[in-house]
Protein backbone atom coordinates (compact mmCIF):
# COMPACT_ATOMS: atom_id res chain seq x y z
CA UNK A 1 0.00 0.00 0.00
CA UNK A 2 1.44 3.36 -1.06
CA UNK A 3 1.82 6.28 1.31
CA UNK A 4 -0.32 9.33 0.58
CA UNK A 5 1.21 12.80 0.22
CA UNK A 6 -0.82 15.94 -0.42
CA UNK A 7 0.33 18.39 -3.09
CA UNK A 8 -0.85 21.75 -4.41
CA UNK A 9 -0.79 22.73 -8.06
CA UNK A 10 1.60 25.61 -8.83
CA UNK A 11 0.41 28.19 -11.33
CA UNK A 12 3.00 30.94 -10.83
CA UNK A 13 6.49 29.66 -11.67
CA UNK A 14 8.71 32.65 -10.89
CA UNK A 15 11.77 32.47 -8.62
CA UNK A 16 10.18 34.99 -6.27
CA UNK A 17 7.07 32.82 -5.94
CA UNK A 18 9.24 29.75 -5.24
CA UNK A 19 11.00 31.75 -2.52
CA UNK A 20 7.65 32.63 -0.94
CA UNK A 21 6.61 28.98 -1.04
CA UNK A 22 9.81 27.90 0.74
CA UNK A 23 9.37 30.62 3.37
CA UNK A 24 5.91 29.15 4.02
CA UNK A 25 7.24 25.63 4.49
CA UNK A 26 6.47 24.40 0.98
CA UNK A 27 8.84 22.69 -1.46
CA UNK A 28 8.37 23.42 -5.18
CA UNK A 29 8.30 20.32 -7.35
CA UNK A 30 7.31 18.73 -10.64
CA UNK A 31 5.51 15.52 -11.62
CA UNK A 32 6.16 13.94 -15.01
CA UNK A 33 6.16 10.66 -16.90
CA UNK A 34 3.89 8.13 -18.60
CA UNK A 35 3.55 10.39 -21.66
CA UNK A 36 1.55 12.95 -19.67
CA UNK A 37 2.21 16.66 -19.51
CA UNK A 38 4.39 17.65 -16.53
CA UNK A 39 2.58 19.22 -13.59
CA UNK A 40 4.18 21.85 -11.37
CA UNK A 41 3.30 21.34 -7.72
CA UNK A 42 4.38 22.11 -4.18
CA UNK A 43 4.39 19.84 -1.12
CA UNK A 44 4.73 20.43 2.60
CA UNK A 45 8.42 20.21 3.55
CA UNK A 46 7.84 18.58 6.95
CA UNK A 47 5.55 15.91 5.49
CA UNK A 48 7.96 15.26 2.63
CA UNK A 49 10.91 14.79 5.01
CA UNK A 50 8.81 12.40 7.13
CA UNK A 51 8.03 10.30 4.06
CA UNK A 52 11.66 10.21 2.89
CA UNK A 53 12.87 9.17 6.36
CA UNK A 54 10.18 6.56 6.98
CA UNK A 55 9.73 5.09 3.50
CA UNK A 56 13.09 5.70 1.81
CA UNK A 57 13.95 7.12 -1.59
CA UNK A 58 12.40 4.21 -3.50
CA UNK A 59 8.95 4.49 -1.95
CA UNK A 60 5.83 4.48 -4.11
CA UNK A 61 3.68 7.45 -3.09
CA UNK A 62 0.07 8.28 -3.83
CA UNK A 63 0.33 11.97 -4.67
CA UNK A 64 -3.00 13.66 -3.92
CA UNK A 65 -2.99 16.88 -5.97
CA UNK A 66 -5.60 19.50 -5.12
CA UNK A 67 -6.46 19.81 -8.83
CA UNK A 68 -8.26 16.49 -8.44
CA UNK A 69 -5.51 14.23 -9.77
CA UNK A 70 -4.28 11.31 -7.70
CA UNK A 71 -1.23 9.57 -9.14
CA UNK A 72 1.27 6.92 -8.07
CA UNK A 73 4.74 8.47 -8.12
CA UNK A 74 8.30 7.77 -7.04
CA UNK A 75 11.09 10.15 -6.12
CA UNK A 76 13.37 10.93 -9.01
CA UNK A 77 15.51 13.60 -7.43
CA UNK A 78 15.45 16.19 -4.69
CA UNK A 79 17.73 19.17 -4.21
CA UNK A 80 18.97 20.37 -0.84
CA UNK A 81 20.42 23.75 0.07
CA UNK A 82 23.98 22.78 1.15
CA UNK A 83 24.24 25.69 3.60
CA UNK A 84 20.84 25.48 5.32
CA UNK A 85 20.08 21.80 4.75
CA UNK A 86 16.62 22.70 3.47
CA UNK A 87 14.84 20.93 0.62
CA UNK A 88 14.54 23.39 -2.27
CA UNK A 89 13.04 21.26 -5.07
CA UNK A 90 11.69 17.76 -5.64
CA UNK A 91 11.07 15.79 -8.84
CA UNK A 92 8.51 12.97 -8.93
CA UNK A 93 7.87 10.62 -11.83
CA UNK A 94 4.69 8.67 -12.39
CA UNK A 95 5.29 5.01 -11.66
CA UNK A 96 4.12 2.31 -14.06
CA UNK A 97 3.38 -0.41 -11.53
CA UNK A 98 3.58 -3.15 -14.17
CA UNK A 99 7.06 -2.24 -15.45
CA UNK A 100 10.37 -3.16 -13.80
CA UNK A 101 12.76 -0.26 -13.18
CA UNK A 102 16.41 0.04 -12.11
CA UNK A 103 16.99 1.63 -8.70
CA UNK A 104 19.68 1.86 -6.02
CA UNK A 105 19.00 0.12 -2.69
CA UNK A 106 20.98 0.50 0.57
CA UNK A 107 23.13 -2.46 1.62
CA UNK A 108 23.51 -3.21 5.35
CA UNK A 109 25.76 -5.76 7.05
CA UNK A 110 24.44 -7.63 10.09
CA UNK A 111 26.38 -9.50 12.76
CA UNK A 112 30.03 -9.55 13.75
CA UNK A 113 32.81 -11.75 12.38
CA UNK A 114 34.39 -14.39 14.65
CA UNK A 115 37.67 -12.52 14.44
CA UNK A 116 39.31 -9.70 12.54
CA UNK A 117 38.00 -6.37 11.27
CA UNK A 118 34.92 -6.27 9.05
CA UNK A 119 35.27 -4.09 5.94
CA UNK A 120 32.34 -2.94 3.78
CA UNK A 121 33.50 -1.54 0.42
CA UNK A 122 29.98 -1.34 -1.05
CA UNK A 123 27.03 0.44 0.59
CA UNK A 124 24.45 0.36 -2.22
CA UNK A 125 23.28 -2.18 -4.76
CA UNK A 126 21.66 -1.69 -8.16
CA UNK A 127 18.48 -3.76 -8.48
CA UNK A 128 15.74 -4.24 -11.08
CA UNK A 129 12.20 -4.64 -9.87
CA UNK A 130 8.60 -3.52 -10.25
CA UNK A 131 7.93 -0.46 -8.04
CA UNK A 132 5.94 -2.32 -5.37
CA UNK A 133 8.58 -5.07 -5.08
CA UNK A 134 11.60 -2.83 -4.46
CA UNK A 135 13.24 -3.83 -1.15
CA UNK A 136 13.72 -1.02 1.37
CA UNK A 137 17.23 -2.35 2.00
CA UNK A 138 19.25 -5.52 1.46
CA UNK A 139 20.90 -7.10 4.51
CA UNK A 140 23.87 -9.46 4.49
CA UNK A 141 24.77 -11.67 7.46
CA UNK A 142 28.46 -11.25 8.29
CA UNK A 143 28.40 -13.23 11.53
CA UNK A 144 30.75 -16.18 11.67
CA UNK A 145 33.22 -14.82 9.14
CA UNK A 146 36.92 -15.25 9.82
CA UNK A 147 40.06 -13.41 8.73
CA UNK A 148 40.45 -13.68 4.97
CA UNK A 149 36.77 -14.43 4.30
CA UNK A 150 34.85 -12.37 1.74
CA UNK A 151 31.24 -12.06 0.65
CA UNK A 152 30.50 -11.21 -2.98
CA UNK A 153 27.27 -10.19 -4.71
CA UNK A 154 26.85 -13.80 -5.87
CA UNK A 155 26.64 -14.88 -2.20
CA UNK A 156 23.69 -12.60 -1.42
CA UNK A 157 20.43 -14.56 -1.08
CA UNK A 158 17.62 -12.83 -3.00
CA UNK A 159 14.45 -13.15 -0.92
CA UNK A 160 12.06 -11.11 -3.02
CA UNK A 161 10.87 -10.38 -6.52
CA UNK A 162 13.89 -8.39 -7.68
CA UNK A 163 17.11 -8.92 -9.62
CA UNK A 164 20.60 -7.83 -8.56
CA UNK A 165 22.35 -5.95 -11.36
CA UNK A 166 25.85 -5.73 -9.84
CA UNK A 167 28.77 -7.85 -11.08
CA UNK A 168 28.45 -11.18 -9.18
CA UNK A 169 32.17 -11.04 -8.27
CA UNK A 170 31.91 -7.60 -6.62
CA UNK A 171 32.99 -7.76 -2.96
CA UNK A 172 30.44 -6.48 -0.44
CA UNK A 173 32.25 -7.54 2.75
CA UNK A 174 35.66 -8.83 3.79
CA UNK A 175 37.46 -9.55 7.04
CA UNK A 176 40.97 -8.23 7.62
CA UNK A 177 43.47 -9.03 10.33
CA UNK A 178 43.89 -6.32 12.99
CA UNK A 179 46.97 -4.10 12.55
CA UNK A 180 48.71 -5.58 15.60
CA UNK A 181 48.38 -9.10 14.18
CA UNK A 182 49.84 -7.93 10.88
CA UNK A 183 52.69 -6.23 12.77
CA UNK A 184 53.42 -9.38 14.77
CA UNK A 185 53.49 -11.48 11.60
CA UNK A 186 55.83 -8.94 9.98
CA UNK A 187 58.08 -8.97 13.05
CA UNK A 188 58.25 -12.76 12.95
CA UNK A 189 59.20 -12.62 9.27
CA UNK A 190 61.97 -10.09 10.00
CA UNK A 191 63.30 -12.22 12.87
CA UNK A 192 63.31 -15.30 10.62
CA UNK A 193 65.22 -13.42 7.92
CA UNK A 194 67.77 -12.14 10.43
CA UNK A 195 68.30 -15.69 11.75
CA UNK A 196 68.88 -16.96 8.22
CA UNK A 197 71.44 -14.22 7.58
CA UNK A 198 73.34 -15.12 10.75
Amino acid sequence: MSVSLKASKREILTKSQNKILRENGQVPGIVYGKEKDPQTISVDEVELIKVIRSEGRNAVLSLDIDSGDKVDVMFHEYQVNPLKGELIHVDFYMADMSQAIDVTVPLRLEGEPKQGILQQPLFELQVRSKPNDIPEEITVDASGLEIGDTITVSNIPVSGDFELLEDPETTVASVLAPDNEVSEEHAEEVEAQESDEE
